[in-house]
């Protein structure tokens, strides 16, 4: 198996002239791209193995990505937006020999480890320098997601993981020469992996919009007509919007969905323009374990999409408490092999002997965590997280499952459902926020939701908002969510 940079450079050589990314003012070749990913190296320490990129996105965060494996080192991205204080731990507990940044970062970042500057007008040179040999098995990169106490974990994936993951894209999505991806995610969230390696390793392009330009949605479509974007990938949310658009991109041809629950409404009137896929994978799994092809009518009851087949290279079991496998249509744990399933944790033994498991042939099995349960078609539905249950009046209740109904409730845009406890801290509620496409009172969703939940799952609270606000990875900003008090009788 090859290793990350050695795929690249066999892509430079077979088209070394086309287009392999381009922003709002310039593009570089292959070939050019691999001379700035070569410049990079030339500026970092000889011998080291380990590097933090803290850069805005465009043109010069790809080169240096690809300039630290080209020098043999993993990489740990992270955006500049970040509290300084999670910057630094990430590059603490990464171990950073040296932080790829640029001037305007520079500051902030004095004192994590030594700075080696890189400007967004970096030039494709001449530099000859060898690219240092790795192995499939050495560290590629590590993704810092959230967790649960509040401070990241990071996620180890090696070069072999990433590898497999651009043969599984291509041999779903046939990728290549010709197709231009859009550029959208977050670096610090695994759709990016998607977006840069599943891409330029297949010979396809890519397109990287400014920040001013992702955030009106208007100056984006132009944008994926002017540089004809074939493929996009990002979460439902961004899917949503695009649906209430009157027209689309004509380029278009892909729409891939990721990072949380994908519901019919959010692509009802997409769904008969461009072939739509819903994926499931955490990052753990390097990107996707799962793909689904929406089609009309292959929602669920709940008007959620299932997660689909497991990618190639992947297998996905249901299994119960005890790790065995559940019939057919039985509620289990999500859990996965195969040559996507990643080293584990970086410093977090106790985490990484809970959720990923040696079997007896010596593979690694990942436990998502996540509750799902096998479609007679061989698809997999996904259900919540095991750990989400809430106590409400002496009832267990999972508040997605309640989501889902306010979701299905008529003029119901887009909703979430959450659980808080009272001022005491002893008592659950739950509380439903939802944007509305239509006049809807209180009562006339209690009264539709009624219809199909007992009164104890009924949200005390409803709260009628904008737009859902979301995180810059896409995912809902709990934190932003205006706090409400229970009822009280």
């Amino acid at each position: 198996m090859t290793t990350l940079y050695e795929a690249f450079a066999k892509q430079v050589q077979k088209t070394p002239d086309a287009i392999a990314v381009e922003d709002e003012v310039r593009s570089l070749t292959f070939s050019e791209l691999d001379k700035s990913a070569a410049t990079v190296q030339a500026l970092l320490p000889e011998g080291i193995r380990r590097v933090g990129i803290v850069m805005d996105h465009g043109i010069a965060q790809i080169a240096a990505i690809y300039g630290a494996l080209r020098a043999g080192a993993a990489y740990a991205p992270a955006e500049p937006s970040f509290p300084d204080d999670r910057i630094r731990f990430m590059m603490d507990d990464f171990k950073a020999d040296c932080i790829i940044t640029q001037a305007a970062y520079a500051k902030r970042l004095e004192g994590m480890a030594p700075l080696v500057m890189v400007e967004q007008d970096i030039q494709a040179t001449d530099v000859s320098l060898v690219p240092v040999s790795v192995k499939p098995d050495d560290l590629a990169y590590v993704l810092y997601t959230s967790g649960s106490t509040g401070r990241p974990k990071g996620v180890a994936v090696m070069q072999r993981n990433v590898i497999q993951y651009a043969c599984a894209f291509n041999y779903e999505f046939r990728n290549g020469p010709g197709d231009i991806m859009l550029q959208h995610s977050v670096c610090s969230f695994d759709i990016f992996v998607e977006e840069v390696m599943a891409t330029l390793l297949n010979g396809a392009s890519l397109a990287i919009p400014s920040s001013a330009t992702k955030d009106d949605m208007g100056k984006l479509m132009a944008f994926i007509e002017d540089h004809q974007v074939t493929m996009l990938s990002g979460f439902p949310y961004l899917l949503m919007e695009i649906n209430e658009l009157p027209s689309i991109p004509t380029s278009l041809r892909l729409l891939i969905s990721g990072g949380d629950v994908l519901r019919a409404s959010y692509v009802d009137k997409l769904i008969s323009k461009v072939p739509i896929y819903n994926t499931y994978g955490p990052s753990e799994t390097t990107v996707c374990a799962t793909y689904f092809r929406c089609q009309p009518g292959t929602e669920l009851e709940d008007g959620t999409y299932p997660v689909g087949h497991p990618v190639l290279g992947a297998q996905v079991r249901i299994l119960d408490d005890d790790l065995k496998p559940v019939p057919t249509g039985g509620i289990g744990e999500i859990c996965i092999t195969g040559d996507g399933v990643s080293r584990g944790y970086i410093g977090n033994a106790d985490r990484q002997a809970k959720y990923f498991i040696k079997q007896a042939d010596g593979t690694v099995m990942y436990r998502s965590g996540d509750l799902g349960y096998e479609l007679p078609s061989g698809d997999i539905a996904f259900l919540h997280r095991k750990d989400t249950q809430v106590m409400v009046w002496g009832r267990r209740v999972e508040p997605e499952g309640i989501e889902n109904v306010l979701c299905s409730c008529g003029g119901v845009k887009a909703g979430v459902v959450r659980s808080y406890l009272d001022e005491h801290g002893l008592a659950s509620y739950l509380v439903a926020y939802y944007v509305a496409n239509e006049d809807v009172t209180e009562d006339g969703l209690r009264a539709e939701m009624a219809k199909e939940l007992p009164d104890y799952m009924i949200p005390e609270r409803f709260v009628e908002l904008q737009k859902i606000p979301l995180t810059p990875n896409g995912k809902v900003d709990d934190k932003a969510l205006p706090r409400v008090t229970r009822n009280v009788a």
